[in-house]
């Protein structure tokens, strides 16, 4: 039978304090448990109120009731399953494909479909703001749907950052120039910025080459969302 202070535990890492401090986290769900489990990431415990969701034997796996998995969930309706996972080092930026930077992108939902954008056009590597929302706070993480197992993720002062960086540096600005007439490289780092501001000055500065996505509609229409916005610039990369 499940503690009380395991409960507790689960519970505590809903918060970016204590998974900094015990360098774990908590995922949600079926799949997105699943998906971990078959991943390099290592498994703490495993909660399910059915064992037989998974087809694999796994010794993190331990049985709880409905309600013990109501108790530590985040979730108002628990979906059957509940992990704890060790957060992984970071590893190395590889440059001989495109790198993906956010600037101070704070909302969960965003930076959970920007991941899985990552993940169906190929990119690697997704570099972070220190300001940007945590990659492993849970509604990122159901957002992601499980995506966040293929795309290596960071988080660094961007500035230094962008200095050293070996490669083209382009940046979406409203008043760029339009990404259909530019020739983009094979490699490169893509620059996207704040959802109400944009890229920071100091960013900005940094910036090799500025590039928009044109806008032919109503003139109303202030931007897009950043993760609508990545997934166009994402396929005209692609595109090439």
């Amino acid at each position: 039978m499940i503690t009380k202070n395991q409960i507790k535990f689960v519970k505590s890492l809903q918060q970016k304090k204590y998974r900094n401090q015990t360098g774990m986290f908590v995922v949600e769900g079926i799949k997105s448990v699943g998906e971990l489990l078959d991943s390099h990431y290592l498994a703490e415990k495993v909660y399910v109120t059915d064992k037989e969701v998974f087809d694999s034997v796994h010794a993190v796996i331990e049985d709880v009731t409905q309600k013990e998995l109501e108790n530590m969930s985040g979730l108002q309706h628990p979906n059957i399953a509940l992990g704890v996972f060790h957060i992984p080092k970071p590893k190395p930026i590889e440059y001989d494909d495109w790198v993906l930077v956010l600037d101070n992108v704070r909302d969960p939902g965003n930076l959970g479909t920007i991941i899985r954008l990552c993940d169906w056009f190929g990119i690697r590597h997704l570099v972070c703001s220190e300001h940007t929302v945590d990659c492993y706070n849970p509604k990122v993480l159901q957002a992601t749907m499980g995506s966040i197992t293929r795309v290596h993720i960071g988080y660094t002062d961007l500035e230094r950052f962008l200095t050293e960086v070996p490669v083209p540096i382009y940046g979406a600005f409203m008043e760029g120039n339009s990404v259909y007439e530019e020739r983009l490289e094979n490699k490169g780092i893509l620059v996207m910025g704040n959802e109400a501001n944009g890229i920071s000055p100091i960013l900005e500065k940094i910036v090799s080459k500025k590039i928009s996505i044109p806008r032919f509609g109503n003139r109303t229409t202030e931007s897009l969302n950043v993760a609508m916005a990545t997934s166009i610039l994402l396929n005209e990369i692609r595109r090439g």
